[in-house]
């Protein structure tokens, strides 16, 4: 099939559909690699960095009672995994919206092609099936190039969509770890606060004792 041959039966709709095309694979393609190599990097590096934001915050929250610390921390964790969610569905619009759309656009080319090329037939006045099939077949393109657009598309997106998934799983995961850890270690703090001002106690009542006792020694003196 001669691409020259095709080209020369389009006119400006059919050529502006193709570039179109040509754009959305070009972005498509470009979005979707760096898309993916973004995911993979924040997947490998998201429990990592999850645990050492979470640890650098709770210095600041040592004052606070146990309940608040659990409050505050909860808010911290839903506050990093949204960062992470909005971060890694960056550019997922882009492809979601080539692979939606271009089939379209190449099917709309397609029928605006075989009507460009019926209708210079008809002006021409040679109806034979050679004059016929060749400007509709080559017209076809617009359809195949729609689908070449959009295949990709979606396998990329679907790709990009997993690696997402697996990463919010371990954020999770990490997320009620981290909790856990946080409300564990602050209770042990609790304990041993407690039990720290217990001798205190005990020797501040020993000399109270002492002295009521030598007061009842005076009163049955």
């Amino acid at each position: 099939m001669d691409f020259a041959n095709y080209w020369q039966y389009t006119d400006v709709v059919t050529k502006t559909l193709f570039f179109v095309l040509i754009v959305l694979s070009m972005l498509s393609w470009i979005t979707g690699i760096l898309r993916i190599l973004n995911s993979q990097k924040i997947a490998k590096t998201v429990s990592q960095d999850l645990t050492q934001q979470i640890y650098q915050q709770q210095s600041q929250l040592t004052t606070l009672s146990l309940e608040n610390q659990k409050l505050v921390t909860e808010q911290q964790l839903l506050q990093q995994l949204n960062r992470y969610r909005f971060a890694s569905e960056q550019g997922l619009n882009i492809l979601g919206t080539t692979a939606a759309i271009a089939p379209f656009i190449g099917l709309f080319g397609t029928v605006w092609g075989i009507f460009h090329a019926l209708d210079s037939i008809a002006k021409s006045g040679q109806a034979g099936l050679g004059q016929v099939a060749g400007p509709v077949g080559e017209a076809l393109i617009m359809t195949g190039l729609g689908l070449a657009v959009a295949i990709p598309a979606v396998i990329m997106y679907n790709v990009v969509v997993r690696i997402n998934r697996k990463a919010m799983h371990q954020a999770n995961d990490t997320a009620h770890t981290l909790l856990a850890n946080v409300l564990t270690n602050s209770s042990s703090q609790v304990t041993q606060t407690s039990l720290a001002t217990q001798p205190h106690l005990q020797t501040s009542s020993q000399p109270k004792q002492q002295t009521n006792a030598a007061d009842l020694m005076l009163k049955n003196a």
